[in-house]
């Protein structure tokens, strides 16, 4: 009864710490505020914008609806276009490439959201919608990508996975007060802060990682091949040394007989 109450006790003081571990690191309220600006966006898009086609452009609910409906379709490929794209430039810079990536993302998101609220024309706008559907698809992907280095625990999963909901709510409250004949208010309020979020991206410093402003993988990676080479050189002796005096013994047991 006493080690289930001692494995009970250590159980909730690991949950404890790890949640605290996850709450007091920087990197993951960054990501939750860029993923309030992409996760975030593609919720309050798929609410307001058959509305928005409604009023804007004169389409009756069926069109509109059917219209709007565009936004959910990339859906099918760009969350993983975004993770996958994150994966590949791992390979080729570290962090530093997952970090650009999603910076990529959310810079082109934030300019398409301006370009769609300004587009005079049906065509036009749905062109701008469909694209601007894609970046802030892929921004969630590359979101993900980045979230198990900073602690592979659930709790930095929760707290980023939860800023996309404050984002609905956030842009839902805004379009809520703003939509009668203020939609660019809407939008520009939406944009700017996605750009921001964008902005936040040099802040992120994950141990061990390298940044967007360095690359501190790549030198450790290169330490790392020198330690091996080093050791490599060490052992190529050490064998060659045995090698010495197993055919100095051999030579001199020889001369004997």
């Amino acid at each position: 009864i006493e080690l289930k109450k001692q494995k009970t006790s250590t159980s909730s003081t690991d949950m404890t710490t790890t949640f605290w571990v996850g709450v007091n690191n920087r990197n993951t309220w960054i990501l939750f505020f860029q993923y309030f600006c992409c996760f975030g966006v593609e919720l309050t898009m798929n609410n307001a914008a058959a509305l928005y086609f409604h009023e804007r452009f004169g389409q009756n609910t069926e069109n509109a609806a059917a219209i709007a409906s565009i936004f959910g379709w990339m859906n099918l490929f760009a969350r993983a276009l975004g993770g996958t794209l994150s994966d590949f430039m791992n390979t080729k810079m570290g962090m530093k490439g997952r970090i650009i990536v999603l910076t990529f993302c959310l810079i082109m998101e934030g300019l398409l959201v301006f370009v769609f609220a300004n587009t005079t024309n049906l065509m036009g706008s749905i062109v701008s919608m469909i694209f601007l559907s894609i970046f802030v698809t892929a921004a969630g992907g590359a979101t993900f990508g980045i979230v198990p280095y900073i602690d592979p625990t659930g709790t930095v999963s929760g707290i980023v996975g939860a800023g996309g909901n404050a984002g609905a709510i956030c842009f839902g409250l805004a379009f809520r007060e703003l939509h009668q004949h203020y939609y660019q208010s809407a939008f520009s309020i939406m944009g700017t802060a996605i750009l921001v979020s964008a902005v936040l991206s040099f802040f992120t410093n994950i141990r061990g990682q390298s940044t967007l402003l360095s690359n501190s993988r790549k030198k450790s990676v290169k330490i790392q091949i020198d330690q091996e080479d080093n050791s490599s050189t060490v052992q190529q002796r050490l064998c060659n040394i045995c090698s010495l005096r197993a055919f100095t013994i051999g030579t001199l047991l020889s001369t004997i007989l």
